[in-house]
């Protein structure tokens, strides 16, 4: 059985990381979902919020679990006995990045192997980031995410507090 894991931050989770997952699923006999708890990068959910958004969305399928992860991600996937990291590619700028990790982990960790699938051609543009920008101006977000996680994008953003209909003072009366 051939065990793979697709590590990522998933702040949040968008439909190019589903393709990515989805897609995955069928080359191998069991795709972890790993959510790192602690990059470098500033989140907006918490790393329980964002394991219970990809719980929801994987629900449906036996053969993709999702479990959050801290530490490097060959460690985790000794751990775990998994032989194969899945990660997605977008744009060019993403294979320079992922080759890059690619050697690095070949160096840790040469028994687990890198597979990089490239997203669907409708889901280059997304990128979490992308999604969060556009959420937090009260933009339309729906055909780039779930239900529930626009739901918990609208949450953070009111939570936060809206200031896109405000008018400044010089445009008032």
């Amino acid at each position: 059985m051939i065990k793979a894991v697709f590590p990522g931050t998933f702040d949040p989770i968008h439909y190019g990381h589903i393709n990515i997952a989805l897609r995955a699923r069928k080359i191998f006999n069991h795709l972890i979902i790993a959510v790192y708890d602690k990059p470098l990068k500033d989140l907006l959910f918490s790393p329980e919020e964002r394991i219970s958004m990809a719980k929801v969305v994987f629900s449906p399928y036996d053969d993709i679990e999702v479990i959050g992860y801290s530490g490097l991600t060959v460690d985790f996937c000794t751990r775990i006995g998994a032989q194969v990291l899945v990660r997605g590619l977008r744009v060019f700028s993403d294979f320079e990045h992922e080759f890059r990790i690619a050697l690095a982990n070949q160096r840790l960790k040469p028994e687990i192997e890198m597979v990089s699938l490239i997203t669907n051609e409708q889901h280059t543009f997304l990128s979490s980031s992308t999604v969060k920008e556009i959420a937090s101006l009260n933009g339309d977000v729906s055909t780039m995410v779930p239900q529930n996680v626009e739901t918990a994008l609208k949450q953070k953003s009111a939570a936060k507090g809206d200031f896109s209909n405000q008018t400044p003072n010089s445009l008032k009366d």
